[in-house]
């Protein structure tokens, strides 16, 4: 079929958990490697993440939003007010943009919220938002994108779910939908979920897998089930006349490995772009740990087009906090950039004090608040690096690898701080004003070699200003 790679299911891999052999529960088989030889050769640094090997895949424009092929791993998030709320989601949309989300998706699932997304999108573009909202349809989308022509209009992209929308007698739900957006010329992301997942395919793949001689462990029928009812609705939708380059799909699931699992045996069968994301990832650390444990492997090997973290929020906590995490999982594995970075120690018996914690907390604060004037003004400041390190022992060697660095003294040093440019010595400052004195030094070297006077964009490696001892 047009866009799929091969009909046949690759072949199983143990490294992933799809042997045949049934593991104890809550058990994930894992491949351990032999530990290197003393005497062996020194181990080679592994090629930097952003000279990966990408999965080919078409590109998908959403709302003018370029998903797929060489463009950049997109940012989306997903608003949680009751969209018939017209106030509350363009408040929260402008929020959710305003930290960085490059498309965000909302509930449609009854009259009133498709009835109210041609005006919250209306009020976002008299706003100057014109960030792409896509549409999130369960069970009743056919309904209501033909019964609301206008929400059919508005929004971006639709997404569909096939286990509660599609498959035998859905098959027509699921074709209205493909058709109304054929009409408007809309994608649709076939997003398929564990939690809900096509029961009939299911059932059919269980009972043969049960005939099999030696039938594979029920982790790996569900993987299946997920792939075909991924792909077979795929098909379907291209037989109703949607464009394989107007298809995204996604496969989601709440264990960390059976992700990993599940979008390597999907991303070699097509070229339609992928949407990552650990379904109810849960709450705080947690939530965010298991979201980067389960997408930082799967984007380092290429596989990811589109990424959601999907964060519970505490009680009266910030929903954008799930798209700076998912910058950050970007932008720590060399993927993208979005803001400046400062690495800064953990701190120990040399570091009593907590005068360098609280400068590296304040140096990262004063960044992001720069950032949305910087980043028209300065072009390339979101690769900026800034060390703050609390002693003599890893400060200088950790400035030096920043475009910009100061290494603090620790507890019983010289009270006295050298500030590193370029790999170079520049300044060392001493005193009470020291603090003040580097961010000087930071707001020069920005404005230096990021502005757009004579000698911007160049290698920042002259002084910025005359050098003290």
């Amino acid at each position: 079929m047009p866009g799929r790679a091969g009909a046949g299911q690759p072949e199983a891999d143990p490294a992933v958990g799809n042997g045949t052999l049934e593991p104890p529960r809550g058990f994930r088989r894992f491949r351990r490697f032999p530990a290197p030889s003393p005497l062996s050769a020194p181990v080679k640094r592994a090629p930097p993440v952003s000279n990966w090997k990408r999965r080919p895949s078409h590109t998908v424009d959403i709302g003018g939003v370029l998903v797929g092929g060489d463009h950049p791993v997109v940012v989306q998030s997903m608003t949680n007010t009751d969209t018939a709320d017209v106030e509350g989601t363009v408040r929260q949309v402008s929020e959710l943009a305003g930290a960085g989300s490059e498309l965000v998706r909302v509930t449609v699932n009854n009259d009133d919220a498709a009835r109210a997304v041609p005006t919250i999108v209306e009020r976002l573009r008299d706003a100057g938002l014109d960030v792409p909202i896509v549409g999130d349809f369960h069970y009743n989308g056919h309904l209501l994108l033909d019964r609301f022509p206008e929400c059919a209009r508005a929004l971006a992209k639709y997404r569909i779910n096939p286990g509660n929308v599609g498959t035998k007698r859905r098959d027509e739900n699921f074709r209205k939908i493909v058709s109304i957006a054929v009409d408007n010329d809309k994608p649709v992301r076939i997003g398929v979920n564990w939690g809900s997942l096509d029961q009939d395919l299911l059932t059919e793949l269980m009972d043969r897998n049960a005939g099999l001689p030696e039938p594979r462990d029920a982790g790996a029928v569900l993987r299946d089930a997920m792939v075909e009812s991924a792909m077979r609705s795929a098909e379907l939708a291209q037989e109703t006349g949607l464009g394989e380059d107007r298809i995204l799909l996604s496969a989601k699931v709440s264990d960390v490995t059976e992700l990993v699992a599940v979008y390597r045996q999907l991303a070699p069968l097509s070229r339609y772009p992928l949407h990552l994301g650990l379904t109810e990832a849960g709450m705080g650390a947690k939530g965010i740990v298991a979201t980067t444990a389960g997408l930082a492997p799967l984007l380092i090997e290429g596989i990811g087009d589109t990424i959601r973290v999907s964060l519970t929020p505490e009680p009266g906590g910030d929903r954008a906090e799930e798209v700076r995490v998912a910058q950050q999982i970007l932008q720590s594995l060399g993927i993208r950039s979005f803001e400046p970075q400062v690495i800064s120690c953990p701190g120990c018996g040399r570091t009593t004090s907590t005068f360098f914690q609280e400068m590296a907390q304040d140096i990262q604060a004063y960044l992001r608040k720069q950032m949305p004037h910087w980043r028209d003004r300065y072009p390339g400041v979101e690769e900026l690096s800034v060390a703050v390190m609390g002693c003599v022992v890893n400060g200088p060697g950790e400035s030096k690898h920043c475009d910009i660095g100061i290494s603090l003294p620790g507890t019983f040093e010289e009270p006295k701080a050298p500030v590193y440019v370029d790999g170079e010595h520049f300044r060392t400052l001493k005193g009470e004003g020291l603090v003040e004195e580097f961010m000087g030094i930071l707001e020069d070297y920005v404005e230096r070699r990021y502005g757009s006077g004579d000698g911007a964009g160049e290698t920042a490696g002259e002084p910025v200003g005359a050098p003290s001892a």
